[in-house]
């Protein structure tokens, strides 16, 4: 039986939404993180699955509409639609990712209507909500811890989603217990903490409670292992390269956003002593074609940096289709005669930014949305090659898909993480702040440095655990240089990727759709919500 009203239910799942955006970050109060689902989970109990996405759809909203207000700004730029289209399609998105939760809400409901027990249930449906959902801006609950590295070691195990489930495990007992207490006030039982402690079952408080610290507890011996390899392991100085050119004038400036660059990289190569430099996505935005750009880049600008360097470039391919030409968005290595050695072309492109869905196949898209670009994705994984050691590149939001840098990670086993970014199309907002926190789970994933150069910021480094050891200021001229190891570890995750966590999500819709046959349970059950 429900123990709040319908109403109630939807306030709290609103209160859960504004939770998880004040634990997001941007805000980053993440001690939230581990209450943040309480109140939706109280509002559950006895809810039906219609009754319950809903909530889900609050909570989701809620979310997305604080969370990601730079929404609304990034789709002006993108698309170059009018304010009022721009807010609509602002709500329509925010709904759509809140259909995540709505997804969670309903399976949960369902496999308990169908007898699973409810801890399993909400597990499941947890899983299936962060797993099967096609996010257009994809995230996950375990960033909002992303300053508390000890409690983010688990990710080297099962990624994200072992470090989100760790989180909610004391929410689910503090649900235990805020239903107790609503339950015995319904029936005027006895209130006092004692009685709602052993009418909520003491020992599943006391286990629930328990997993988030011993994953801090887990988080604080692995940091120091870790700690321990980095420190005898060999060592490299990067530099990063953040020129801060504006949208307008990467592609109106061309040659101040090269002086730019060759001043920064002077500075980490003279004043630094940088054994590499590392610019950002598309920081030569002039576009060349593929045939002649090892010779274009070393006669005009690579021979001139003296230093070996991954820089971002534009590549054109001539194609047969209404097009003429597709564009690559581009990563290149070279050596410190500003050969080129090596290629990564951007895999996962952005919606409406890079490309028009449908685009290909219906070009006069583009002429309604004159913004968007008309780039196509790499197909190749392949690291790129800098001596004996190999380096993982991968662009914009590339970084923020786990499975995606895990594939990365079994061509070659490269020992270095890179990612480059250009974040000034949404502003001086909280996305880059954001943008930043969901990429540093890849380093402790794969357990290794992980540099992050940007155009604009936030540019840094990352060590194995987790910590930011140096940034950038946002929308300012900056280079940093910091001293990283090339690492060779293996971690459970590398192997295991998101697979046990689509089983799950499987065994969830199974669950939803198949009633199990349920045996009366002992008189010392757990009321479970």
């Amino acid at each position: 039986m429900p123990v709040v009203s319908h109403r109630v239910h939807l306030v709290l799942a609103a209160v859960t939404g504004l939770l998880y955006y004040l634990a997001f970050p941007g805000v980053d109060f993440w001690p939230l993180s581990f209450i943040a689902w309480a109140p939706w989970m109280v509002g559950l109990i006895g809810r039906t699955p219609k009754q319950a996405l809903a909530g889900g759809l609050i909570v989701g909203f809620a979310t997305h509409f604080t969370g990601f207000s730079w929404l609304l700004g990034m789709l002006q730029t993108f698309s170059g639609f009018s304010l009022p289209i721009c807010a609509l399609f602002m709500v329509l998105l925010c709904a759509y990712q809140g259909g995540c939760w709505a997804l969670l809400g309903w399976l949960y409901r369902r496999m308990v209507d169908r007898g699973w027990p409810t801890i399993v249930a909400f597990g499941l449906a947890f899983i299936a909500h962060e797993t099967v959902y096609p996010f257009l801006f994809p995230f996950k609950y375990a960033t909002t811890v992303h300053e508390a590295p000890a409690f983010v070691q688990l990710a080297e195990v099962g990624g994200p989603m072992l470090v989100s489930l760790t989180l909610i495990s004391s929410s689910w007992a503090l649900s235990l217990l805020a239903a107790s207490f609503l339950r015995a006030r319904a029936t005027g039982a006895e209130r006092s903490l004692s009685a709602v402690v052993r009418a909520a079952g003491p020992k599943w408080l006391v286990g629930l409670f328990l997993v988030p610290v011993l994953s801090g507890l887990y988080g604080l011996v692995r940091m120091r292992q870790i700690d321990a390899i980095v420190a005898g392991a060999e060592k490299i100085r990067v530099g990063i390269v953040q020129a801060n050119m504006g949208l307008a004038e990467k592609r109106t400036q061309l040659d101040e956003g090269i002086r730019r660059h060759l001043e920064l990289t002077r500075k980490v190569r003279v004043e630094d002593k940088a054994q590499l430099v590392v610019w950002s996505e598309t920081s030569l935005t002039g576009v060349v074609h593929e045939d002649s750009a090892n010779d274009y880049y070393q006669r005009n600008i690579t021979r001139r940096l003296k230093i070996p360097a991954i820089i971002g470039a534009v590549l054109a391919r001539k194609v047969d289709d209404a097009r003429q030409y597709a564009l690559f968005n581009s990563a290149l290595i070279t050596d410190k005669n500003g050969k080129v050695h090596g290629r990564y072309d951007k895999q996962v492109l952005l919606a409406f930014g890079e490309y028009l869905p449908f685009g290909e196949s219906f070009p006069k898209l583009y002429d309604w949305s004159p913004n968007s670009g008309q780039f196509s994705p790499g197909k190749s994984f392949e690291p790129l090659p800098f001596g004996e050691h190999q380096i993982a590149v991968f662009i914009c939001y590339e970084d923020i898909m786990p499975s995606f840098v895990n594939t990365m990670m079994s061509h070659r086993q490269p020992e270095l993480l890179v990612n480059m970014t250009n974040d000034a199309w949404f502003g001086d907002t909280n996305e880059p702040w954001e943008h930043m926190a969901l990429s540093k789970m890849r380093a402790v994933e794969q357990r290794r440095f992980f540099v992050r150069s940007t155009n604009s910021g936030i540019s840094g480094f990352v060590d194995p655990v987790g910590r930011l050891l140096q940034r950038t200021p946002t929308f300012q001229q900056a280079a940093i240089t910091q001293e990283v190891a090339w690492l060779k570890l293996r971690t459970p995750y590398q192997f295991l990727g998101e697979k046990p966590w689509w089983l799950a999500s499987a065994a969830a819709f199974v669950c939803a759709l198949v009633r199990r046959k349920k045996a009366k349970p002992p008189a010392s059950a757990n009321p479970c919500p």
